[in-house]
């Protein structure tokens, strides 16, 4: 892993550990694997959104994002949302103008 800062998203614990998905241009590039008390107490859920900065073998930043994160499970739920609603015959064309394709 090269010095750098990246998005990241808290994918998992196993065991004391927190499992980062590191993302560079919008693509999982990596993952990092630290002990869960090095996470800012308030970011240590599922899905928590933060800016890590790796520089060398020894030094790792870890910077929470809450608005970020709450951006991107509000944006999930929204998605949710739009495709849990039922499909309606008279719009002329299916659910957002998607010509009845419903499997999207």
């Amino acid at each position: 892993m090269s010095d750098r800062t990246y998005g990241a998203v808290l994918d998992r614990f196993e065991d004391e550990r927190a499992v980062l998905l590191l993302e560079a241009d919008g693509t999982t590039t990596d993952e990092l694997v630290v002990p869960t008390a090095l996470l800012p107490p308030e970011g240590r859920h599922q899905d928590a959104r933060f800016t890590v900065s790796v520089r060398g073998s020894d030094r790792t930043e870890i910077a929470y994002e809450p608005a970020e994160t709450r951006r991107r499970r509000e944006s999930a739920q929204r998605r949710f949302d739009r495709l849990s609603e039922p499909l309606s015959s008279d719009d002329g064309g299916g659910a957002g103008g998607r010509d009845g394709d419903e499997d999207d």
